[in-house]
């Protein structure tokens, strides 16, 4: 039902762009957010998409990672720059219709498989 792409392997100060392509619910009113876990580390939230436009993300990578949708395609986005080591990790599309899950990460309704991103120092 989410299907992420997009990850790799780039240098510190980089960029990559993730996508996640969900299907088998209607995606324009869904909560869409992204996730990571590092290893040795529980997953935390990175970043949330909904409504208009609206969206949230952690302290961590404001103002290097942007989300966006296109809801025409069903894709949610995740652009990341100034990519830093500690960003390593496996990131993971989510889709709720709960604000309060999409942020926390707890009961999530749907779950895609990651995708690694490495970023080398």
């Amino acid at each position: 039902q989410l299907q992420a792409s997009g990850g790799g392997l780039v240098q510190a100060g980089g960029s990559l762009r993730l996508s996640c392509v969900a299907s088998g619910f209607t995606f324009s009113s869904y909560f869409m957010g992204w996730f990571r876990q590092a290893p040795g580390k529980s997953r935390e939230f990175v970043a949330a998409s909904w409504g208009g436009g609206s969206s949230s993300y952690s302290d961590s990578v404001k103002g290097r990672f942007t989300i966006s949708r296109d809801n025409a395609k069903n894709t949610v986005f995740l652009q990341m720059n100034s990519l830093k080591p500690e960003d390593t990790a496996v990131y993971y599309c989510a889709a709720d219709n709960t604000y309060s899950r999409i942020l926390s990460g707890v009961g999530i309704n749907y779950w895609g498989k990651g995708t690694q991103v490495t970023v080398s120092s």
